[in-house]
């Protein structure tokens, strides 16, 4: 079975600052891998970096595939266009647009890709149904509370049917209650619609809950 991603030796520099080592790792299919670590160890950029959202530092061991592609190798054009068919983002503060329903928020990635307008509309219903969100359809976000805004955001990142879901500290600004519910949901979705997440959490029980765990320490792994 095929690796959806792939890294070798992945660093990452600004200016003076090494802010990744040598980063080498994987991540199979259907896979909850949780990236952990202390406050400025490098998670969120390396995160950036396996979702094609930042660029590495160019050198010769350093490679990076996903779904078997090298990133390296595809045009700004290809790159967005891979992104938007393969990858889907959750982020802490879930960037939802504020003059659009959670209905639209949740078409947003499919019209982007020039999909057909009723089928997003029915898939996006479908996906809102699942987070539980059937009677929320029409609220905008501010209507909508901390855990209702996640799942909206949830079901935008598998609008397309992603292989892979790349999370960002999706439950660090909710409450225990909230986030152990979205955890949970990350397993059943795991299960029903068969993608693969990467997860960077401050959250001890959710690391614990993943298939595997890697620690960063000072933009390196420790373990």
């Amino acid at each position: 079975m095929q690796e959806l991603v792939t890294a070798k030796n992945i660093s990452k520099t600004y200016g003076d600052l090494k802010v990744l080592k040598s980063i080498s790792l994987t991540v199979q299919p259907k896979e909850i891998l949780a990236i952990v670590g202390p406050s400025g160890a490098g998670k969120t950029t390396l995160l950036q970096i396996l979702g094609t959202l930042e660029n590495y530092d160019s050198a010769p061991a350093a490679n990076l595939l996903l779904m078997g592609k090298s990133v390296g190798a595809l045009k700004s054009k290809e790159l967005a266009q891979f992104r938007n068919r393969h990858l889907g983002f959750i982020f802490q503060f879930h960037e939802l647009l504020p003059e659009f329903s959670a209905l639209e928020n949740v078409c947003l990635p499919a019209w982007i890709g020039k999909k057909d307008t009723e089928a997003t509309r029915k898939r996006a219903k479908s996906l809102l149904d699942l987070m539980g969100l059937k009677d929320r359809m029409q609220h905008k976000p501010t209507a909508l509370s901390g855990g209702e805004q996640q799942r909206v955001a949830v079901a935008r990142a598998l609008m397309n049917a992603p292989e892979l879901i790349f999370a960002d500290e999706p439950s660090g600004n909710l409450d225990s209650e909230n986030a152990a519910q979205l955890h949970e949901l990350f397993f059943k979705i795991r299960k029903e619609v068969g993608c693969a997440f990467v997860i960077v959490t401050h959250n001890t029980e959710l690391a614990t809950m993943a298939d595997r765990k890697i620690t960063l320490v000072d933009g390196a792994i420790a373990s």
